[in-house]
């Protein structure tokens, strides 16, 4: 069987068809997060570090970190902060070296800028996974001498020169020539995790069923590992949570062996809090005095003051007991166990000592 090996310096994660369902961790990226890209900007990772221990709490195995950050201010002051190939290499080094002070788990470096992957694959302890070659020309010949000069893994994303194409058919006929390609640079497949590209449903009502059929040609013609951006599916649509709910497990159940997503539920904030107490307190409801935050948001079901274990990872886990991958149902239990007992999630397995 598949097996694509990552690890940290002291962990190792497998993606595999007979392996627990791989959770890489996506919270570590500036793109579209404005608070994070300011605080990188001001050379303050505070925010850098908690997340990757959340997502490590939450039951990620493997940690994606993205350094696609914008520095505006720098910008105005210095020319050089608008090119990325700039701004990105010294600070996904600096990236990588935060998060592996604070959680042992392999990471996966994600970048547009080869600069910042190489810079990426110097920093990284272990074997990290690489984020990202495509189809396109110019990127093969740029990213496929650093796998194979780095001996890592590489995620292989479903577009070429052409775009994104929404025939499935074209989408296969990339991941196997970037495979092909890999091959001429002597990097097997089994190092290849291809991202057949997850269009969201409510623009496209097959884009389920596409990611499926392509999950299994991908799996059972190339015997590659796979991957995806999860919560594209659901982009858009009311109630994301219960779209990805149900995708991820299907998507497990066709041959998928990994997801880049955001393992934790995000706290419930002070205004949420606030609003659900004025609600409570206009019904009549009389609470004891001196109750905490917490015991109030458990009381009413609106989740936690805490970042916590989102529940897709909820999906997952049952999903992993159900094709037999949690053997007994060990990690099952241990997820399901009320907070601060004994036997949490495992944050990826020991490295054999050979």
């Amino acid at each position: 069987m598949t097996r694509t090996v990552i690890e940290s310096k002291t962990k190792t994660a497998i993606i595999g068809f007979d392996e627990p369902f791989c959770v890489i961790g996506e919270r570590i990226n500036p793109t579209g997060r404005k608070i994070l890209a300011a605080e990188l900007e001001q050379g303050d990772f505070s925010r850098v570090e908690a997340d990757a221990i959340a997502q490590v709490a939450a039951g990620a195995t493997v940690l994606d970190v993205n350094s696609g950050a914008v520095f505006t201010n720098k910008m105005a002051e210095d020319v050089r902060y608008a090119d990325n190939n700039f701004v990105e290499p010294p600070l996904m080094r600096e990236l990588i070296e935060k998060v592996q002070a604070v959680v042992d788990v392999p990471l996966c470096i994600d970048s547009s800028v080869p600069g910042a992957l190489e810079s990426g694959l110097e920093a990284a302890e272990g074997r990290p996974l690489l984020n990202s070659v495509t189809g396109e020309e110019e990127r093969l010949e740029i990213v496929l001498p650093l796998v194979k000069k780095y001996n890592v893994p590489v995620v292989a994303i479903s577009n070429d020169d052409t775009g994104i194409s929404e025939d499935p058919d074209v989408r296969f006929a990339v991941a196997k020539k970037i495979v092909e390609r890999a091959a001429d640079f002597g990097i097997p497949a089994h190092d290849i995790v291809v991202d057949p590209l997850v269009m969201p449903i409510g623009a496209m009502s097959t884009a389920g069923l596409q990611v499926f059929s392509l999950v299994r040609r991908l799996r059972d013609e190339l015997g590659v590992n796979t991957t995806c951006g999860a919560s594209n599916i659901s982009f858009g649509l009311p109630n994301r949570h219960g779209i990805n709910n149900a995708f991820l497990p299907m998507a497990m159940a066709t041959g998928m062996t990994s997801a880049i997503m955001n393992p934790v539920a995000l706290p419930v904030g002070p205004k949420k809090l606030a609003e659900k107490k004025a609600e409570v307190e206009a019904a009549g409801v009389i609470l004891p005095d001196g109750m905490d935050d917490e015991t109030f948001c458990q009381l009413f079901g609106i989740g936690s003051t805490k970042p916590r274990a989102g529940k897709e990872m909820e999906a997952i886990r049952a999903a992993n007991f159900l094709t037999d991958n949690d053997p007994h149902g060990g990690e099952w239990i241990a997820f399901n166990k009320p907070a601060g007992s004994a036997g949490g999630g495992r944050g990826g397995r020991r490295r054999r000592r050979g």
